[in-house]
């Protein structure tokens, strides 16, 4: 019997903290209320206060549960180095970076309304668990960059770039090219801008 006492607060904040991830990636900080919160996750809404102290703070645990399942793949890594030429490196580090940050709705979108309503609030939340992210992927495209076969001076600002289309790409696409604009070709566009300076 102890043991599920002792159980029981860890689930329900585990609970809150899912629900909350979920309820404020599809309405927003400001779009979702504590009660909302506590009324999906089945608990009192004093419960959910008597694990975070604002609102702010539960919404930073939220984001923080999401950005702490992010996970680099060896295997993508893999690909990336051993790519042939840079068009296939670029193409291969947005598979690898749409695989890292895509895999979770709720964690684009959380990222999304962070830099609308938050901003420096998360800021260093996001650079605690995203800049590692950044650098490694920069490490693997930076041979192509250094070889000349795509066009960029710095491989961590490409590496952004291509996260910013992974982030950004839902809303676009439905706010301006809902049948025309896929990852795929988005990346196309993207690479023949960065490889352009090769062509002969």
């Amino acid at each position: 019997m102890t043991q599920i006492q002792q159980a029981s607060p860890r689930a329900s904040q585990e609970r809150i903290l899912a629900t909350a991830a979920g309820l404020f990636a599809r309405h927003g900080y400001n779009g979702t209320s504590t009660r909302e919160i506590a009324a999906q996750a089945d608990v009192n809404e004093v419960t959910i206060y008597r694990y975070f102290r604002r609102k702010r703070d539960l919404y930073c645990a939220a984001l923080e549960s999401e950005l702490a399942k992010v996970k680099l793949r060896g295997d993508l890594l893999a690909r990336v180095a051993e790519a042939n030429d840079g068009r296939t490196a670029l193409g291969r580090t947005f598979e690898l970076i749409a695989a890292t940050l895509g895999y979770s709705p709720n964690l684009v979108r959380l990222v999304q309304f962070s830099t609308l309503e938050l901003s420096e609030d998360v800021d260093e939340l996001l650079r605690k668990h995203l800049r590692e992210l950044l650098e490694v992927v920069a490490d693997y495209l930076q041979p192509w960059v250094v070889r000349g076969e795509v066009q960029c001076s710095n491989a961590k600002a490409l590496v952004l770039a291509l996260a910013f289309l992974v982030f950004s790409h839902h809303s676009f696409r439905r706010i301006f090219f809902d049948d025309v604009a896929t990852p795929a070709e988005m990346l196309s566009a993207y690479a023949d801008l960065s490889l352009a300076g090769n062509r002969s």
